[in-house]
């Protein structure tokens, strides 16, 4: 059995020794390092090379949403999965836009966290329905000028625009942001699994990204979902 091989970034000793207690009773997980900071995180996915990180977001020195920047500026294959505690972080949109794969709350199940690791491994992107309706509502003020206006608001407004989605091309972006893989998708809607990967190569091609995550996200600016 190939092994997925994690580093686990937290700045809480206790947590971080519980995620590593759980990630180890799992016979296809590795953890290959642990980190307590930013800075961390990026030196281990550097030397260790991992699959993916489990990554908090509020951390002391170089936080989350910035050591993800780092790592996935680096190259490489690895990817970033966020732990949070909180679903209204402040960093979890910072988090996005530097690319991590998805963004789970550490009150999940155990057995939900763990499949979300392997999902993300697998090209999944993996959000917590509570932070996919914060995400909305923040992109959403964002793109009307409201409270949270920054700069993702400002990158939608100017964006140029882009080809509407299909009814089902919308139905598969919504489960994609739910969470779920492309044999989940196909038995959701009743389709195969082939037909599911042809509708999100479309919807790739009309909004003008190239994965999972930053489809979510786009169609989140664009006030799609």
């Amino acid at each position: 059995m190939t092994r997925i091989r994690v580093v686990v970034a937290d700045d809480h000793p206790i947590v971080r020794a519980g995620i590593v207690g759980l990630l180890e009773q799992a016979p296809d997980l590795e953890v290959v390092g642990v980190a307590a900071d930013g800075h961390e995180a990026v030196a281990l996915a550097a030397s260790a090379a991992p699959d993916l990180v489990l990554m908090d977001l509020r951390m002391p020195g170089l936080d989350g949403a910035a050591a993800t920047a780092r790592i996935l500026e680096a190259g490489g294959t690895t990817r970033v999965l966020v732990l949070t505690t909180y679903d209204t972080d402040e960093h979890i949109v910072e988090a996005i836009e530097a690319g991590a794969s998805g963004y789970l709350l550490k009150a999940a199940p155990q057995a939900e966290i763990l499949a979300g690791i392997r999902a993300v491994v697998a090209g999944e992107t993996v959000l917590a329905p509570s932070v996919a309706a914060q995400l909305v509502r923040r992109m959403r003020e964002e793109a009307a000028g409201g409270p949270g206006t920054g700069a993702a608001g400002g990158a939608a407004a100017g964006a140029a625009p882009v080809a509407a989605l299909s009814a089902r091309e919308l139905d598969v972006l919504r489960l994609v942001a739910a969470g779920q893989s492309n044999p989940e998708i196909a038995r959701s809607l009743v389709i195969g699994e082939a037909t599911v990967k042809t509708h999100l190569t479309h919807v790739f091609e009309k909004l003008g990204v190239g994965d999972r995550t930053r489809a979510v996200t786009r169609a989140m600016e664009l006030g799609l979902l």
